[in-house]
């Protein structure tokens, strides 16, 4: 997501774009017939689906997103860094009381990232999207990520509330006491609060940031991305489609299933996902954004927000695929993981795009 809210926004198809308040709710819509075609693959029993679905209940930035190209959004690169050394180095702070598979479903999304070996369409080749972001020497994102190390903080050493700057005091005691290197070239910093932990603007305004830290409170700049998980605490708004709206109340569809039965982490490896392609494209808040406010930037996950397939907007989230289980997926990760990530921007198509684009 966009530092300092991510977007959650939903388009019309071919070239409307519009915007929403961040303080609105958007209104219910009309529950229209699920659009359904077969896959060709009789063995696996999987199907393509792109249902028709009410939007979250508030939406967070009023910048604009779309599925197919648009000359209206101006996306441009602002001369800053790209984490382009390979790997790109994830230094991994499990901050609250985690589970063992909560953690090892975030590890094998991580680890699917340079993970060439999964069936089409998968996470690496949805990651290829993020490399195509360049610095000023040309050189592109890395398409090689490697977990460099992790830290958990089960005790809750600066409280069960945070904020933003609180999270880098979260950094910097992870860091000294997990004896992280100083990883300017490479690495980056990923801070995961469990269920039970708030955050500043929490649900309300994000679901997960981006930003880099500040040399006064951790001793060195370096990026870092926070994602909470909502799946007690806002399931509706940051593990959406996966829970609905309550508005919705009991006359809307259904929500879809997560991929993986855990609605709140399923929900969240979309918005580490989101967030991660942002840290790289735009590390210190001065590379690829559209928008002249470099406070808040749209960034390339904002422009697709809430975009899993094609035909996408206007309530769809696209084409994405179910298994005769019902377990609504869009890629393919390590180890038979399935995943349901949203797209993000392309700047060659100037479009948001993924590897299960049926265009």
């Amino acid at each position: 997501m966009s530092s300092p809210a991510i977007n959650l926004l939903f388009t019309l198809f071919s070239f409307l774009i519009f915007s929403i308040s961040s303080s609105s709710l958007a209104p219910s819509q009309t529950k229209k017939p699920t659009t359904v075609q077969t896959l060709n693959v009789p063995a696996a029993e999987i199907k393509m689906v792109n249902p028709k679905l009410p939007p979250r209940s508030l939406s967070l930035t009023s910048s604009k997103r779309y599925e197919g190209s648009s000359d209206l959004v101006h996306l441009r690169y602002h001369m800053g860094p790209v984490l382009s050394s390979s790997p790109i180095n994830i230094y991994v702070i499990w901050y609250g009381r985690w589970s063992r598979p909560h953690k090892a479903l975030i590890r094998d999304f991580l680890n699917s990232i340079s993970d060439a070996k999964a069936p089409s369409p998968s996470v690496a080749e949805w990651w290829r999207t993020a490399t195509l972001y360049t610095d000023q020497t040309g050189a592109n994102v890395s398409r090689s990520v490697l977990i460099a190390g992790e830290y958990s903080d089960a005790k809750y050493s600066h409280g069960q509330h945070l904020t933003r700057l609180s999270i880098q005091e979260v950094i910097a005691s992870a860091s000294r006491s997990a004896s992280f290197p100083v990883d300017h070239k490479n690495g980056m910093y990923l801070v995961l609060t469990s269920h039970d932990v708030t955050m500043q603007d929490f649900c309300r305004a994000v679901c997960g940031f981006h930003y880099f830290t500040f040399p006064s409170m951790v001793g060195y700049t370096m990026p870092y991305a926070w994602v909470g998980q909502s799946g007690k605490q806002c399931p509706e708004v940051c593990a959406y489609p996966f829970a609905l709206p309550g508005y919705m109340g009991h006359g809307g569809p259904g929500a879809l299933r997560p991929p993986n039965g855990e609605t709140g982490v399923d929900g969240m490896v979309s918005v580490i996902g989101h967030e991660l392609a942002e840290v790289v494209s735009n590390p210190l808040i001065n590379a690829w954004y559209a928008g002249e406010d470099p406070t808040a930037p749209t960034e390339i996950g904002d422009l697709c927000e809430g975009l899993y397939g094609t035909g996408g907007g206007g309530g769809y989230i696209g084409q994405v695929m179910q298994d005769r289980g019902g377990k609504t997926f869009n890629m393919n990760g390590k180890g038979g993981r399935k995943f349901l990530v949203q797209w993000i921007w392309n700047p060659n198509l100037k479009a948001c795009a993924g590897p299960n684009s049926v265009d």
